[in-house]
This record gives structure tokens, sequence and C-alpha cells, in this order.
């Protein structure tokens, strides 16, 4: 079989098949798990520097094309999540910190107390209110924090991008001028669904982020774009559901995935995804560099 082992944004991993923020990594045994089952890396739940409930219920909808979330960024704060990242260490993969803050200087006040194989800045998040994309659609804001980050951690940084927003290029140009070793593309599309028999948005937040399937192409287009623009590694996220997905993805320029939703089918999706793109280069007798960009290298 061909070897899976990518560098990617300042880290090396035995396979590009990565859990993505938001999803089981809300305690280190969940993460340690991950990584058992065959994940590349892991990232943590998004930590803020004080502790956040969230929005009110209901939170999650399932709809026909994926899932629809307004979960509002709770956490413990970053302050009580070393343990559960120390934890998620002895899974034996590299541990992704995701930090959000509503200014460059808690971001930065974040990654100086926390030890993590790397940081994850969400600048991203449609539904969280001076969090998120309300930062992250500005590329002088992405610029500023990712600068201060990269200041004070002692870690690479990568800035997870959102696609709510005109030119998804120029916000990762702002983040390779701040010193990212990495864009992560892309956080959920801003979305809501109603309930016709009430006429009340079924969220409680009314508006969340859409996940899944339907936000794939969105997904492989930014990356697409972002490849062709940037020096600096770009690791695709949104809608990855299956190894033929990851090499869409990897053709489109990522170094990387990450999968998220498709962890409704249960943690055997990172092996199934990597011995699927195991097989398929073996098949094409190709390395996982001979695919990466191929789509951007026919015009």
């Amino acid at each position: 079989m061909p070897s899976l082992t990518v560098h990617a944004g300042g880290l090396t991993l035995r396979n590009p098949v990565m859990l993505a923020a938001g999803i089981l990594g809300t305690t280190g045994a969940s993460l340690r798990r991950a990584a058992l089952a065959g994940a590349g890396g892991v990232v943590t739940k998004s930590l803020g520097s004080v502790p956040r409930d969230g929005h009110p219920g209901p939170t999650i909808v399932q709809v026909d094309c994926g899932l629809l979330n307004a979960m509002g960024l709770p956490n413990p704060s970053y302050k009580k999540f070393q343990e559960e990242i120390d934890i998620a260490r002895t899974g034996g993969v590299p541990v992704v910190a995701s930090i959000f803050g509503s200014s460059a200087e808690e971001f930065a006040g974040i990654a100086r107390g926390l030890d993590a194989d790397a940081f994850e800045l969400n600048l991203s998040c449609p539904h969280a209110e001076k969090y998120g994309s309300e930062l992250g659609r500005y590329p002088d804001l992405v610029e500023a924090v990712t600068g201060a980050v990269k200041a004070a951690a002692n870690a690479p940084v990568w800035v997870k991008l959102t696609p709510n927003t005109a030119d998804i290029v120029e916000l990762g140009q702002a983040a390779q001028r701040g010193g990212a070793d990495a864009v992560v593309a892309i956080n959920t599309l801003k979305a809501m669904a109603i309930d016709i028999e009430t006429g009340y948005p079924i969220l409680g937040n009314r508006f969340g982020g859409l996940s899944g399937p339907a936000i794939k192409p969105v997904a492989v287009r930014s990356v697409y774009d972002l490849a062709l623009r940037l020096d600096i590694p770009v690791i695709g996220v949104g809608g990855v559901t299956s190894w033929e997905d990851a090499v869409e993805m990897i053709m489109a320029g990522a170094c990387a995935v990450q999968v998220g939703t498709a962890l409704q089918k249960g943690y055997g999706i990172f092996e199934e995804i990597s011995l699927g793109l195991a097989r398929y280069l073996e098949r094409k007798s190709m390395t996982l560099e001979d695919i990466r960009g191929m789509a951007g290298r026919h015009y």
C-alpha cells in the first residue's frame, strides 16, 4: 500500500484524514477514541476564554442534505481543558486546539495558556455573536488575529475560514500575511429551517450552520481557489463522507481533509476513508503528492 503520511501546516500526520472541530471533541476520551480509530489528527471543540452555555435548544436539526446546527460555541473555557488535551495525546496523533475570541488579544491569551500541537483559529462560526465569522469576514482582522497568535504560540497556527463572504481567497491571503502555517476551508454555511406547522424557525437561535454533503461543492471550490493563490497548505473540510470525497478534495489542492458530519456513521469512518484512499492510489500507481492539486494543473 502507498504511504499516506502527509505534512500539513507544520504537523506530520500518519494519514490525511482528521477529526474536524466541534464533532466529538468535547472530551479527551472522545478525541483519543477518534485517534485510536484511525484519524491522522484530531481537532478539539472550539475553546474560549470563559465558559459558555451556548444557544437555547433545539441546537441541531437533520435536514435532507446534512445537518443544521446552532450550538453557540458551548465550552468549559480553555483553562479547564488542558487535561483533556493531555488525555487526547495518548491516542498517538497530533491534537489541534480550536480556539475563538472576540479580539486579537483574546485569541493570543488563549494560545499562551494552552499546550497543544497546533492551534486552529475559529474565525468562521456563522452563528455566534461577536465571534467567528463576525471577525473572520474582515481581512484586516484575520491578519491581526493570526499575527497575534503566531507571536504568542509555540506551535503551528491554522486559520479556519468562513465561506459566508464574497472572497474567501482574500481572507486566505490575509491569514498568510499574518504568518499562518495553513488555512482550513470551510466552516458551515449560514442557513435555517422552519417548521411549517407552527411557522416558527426550528433552531432556538433561528439561524445555524449547514454541514454535510450539501456543502461539499462549495468546499471543493474554496479549496481549489485557495490552493491556486496561496503559498501555504490548505486543509479541506465540508461534506467529506467517503474516500472519493477525500480524493476530490486532495485533487482540488488540499493536503489533508477533516471529517465532521460523517461521524454519524461511527468512528469507523476514519479507517474506511484512509483504506479507500490507499487502495485508490495503489490502483492508479500514484502517490498523494501526485494527485494533490491535480485539477489545478489542467488549466
